[in-house]
């Protein structure tokens, strides 16, 4: 009996503490072998703060958090597919994000409201022959910078951990979208944007078309 109640807590305790949604393409693989480079947008963040801890912030400067955090996040994302392309993991190229972020600034585009282009415009700015972007919600910002200055408002206390990511990988000659991965966490988060993209995207790595 007390093994049958283990096993359901632990159950409901995953299903509370971490819940995935994949969408992959029925042609993936055709769009995979089709593709040579990928590239990273920041993805759109809201950090989500209690309103104790808000009122220590003009608007301003949480649009500005919310602009480090998407850097950071886009930093982050980079280093994760880099690191497997190096293992030799990766079916395609990962373009660096100072190249990205360069590129759309050349055409007077704002890196964190690309809303107004279609991925095929932004594949031919960039020359890649898909993207990702997406958005992210956490409850407490997981850059140094962004952590520190707000630990300084609120004496250290932030909301309890909790994490949401909804990416988009689309090719870009027909904006078709690939894959869709949506991951909620609760609970324990790494302390930085480089911990916290392993941890959403560590199990899912075997089950998108672009890795091996």
């Amino acid at each position: 009996m007390n093994k049958v109640l283990l096993i359901f807590c632990f159950l409901f305790t995953s299903l509370m503490f971490s819940q995935t949604k994949l969408y992959v393409h029925p042609d993936a693989d055709n769009y995979v072998e089709n593709t040579t480079t990928i590239a990273i947008l920041p993805l759109k963040v809201q950090v989500k703060l209690r309103p104790k801890e808000l009122k220590d912030f003009t608007p301003e400067q949480m649009e500005q958090m919310n602009r480090d955090e998407a850097l950071d996040i886009q930093k982050g994302m980079y280093t994760w597919f880099l690191t497997r392309e190096k293992r030799g993991t990766m079916l395609v190229k990962v373009q660096n994000p100072t190249l990205t972020n360069t590129l759309l600034k050349r055409q007077d585009i704002d890196i964190h409201d690309i809303s107004g282009y279609l991925p095929s415009e932004l594949g031919e700015i960039l020359g890649v022959e898909a993207i990702i972007t997406g958005n992210f919600e956490t409850s407490k910002p997981m850059s140094n910078a962004a952590a520190i200055g707000l630990a300084v408002f609120t004496g250290g206390m932030f909301a309890t951990s909790a994490a949401v990511m909804n990416m988009d990988f689309t090719n870009t000659s027909d904006n078709e979208l690939i894959v869709n991965y949506n991951k909620k966490i609760k609970g324990s988060l790494g302390s930085d944007a480089q911990d916290l993209i392993n941890i959403l995207m560590r199990k899912v790595s075997r089950r998108i078309p672009y890795t091996k």
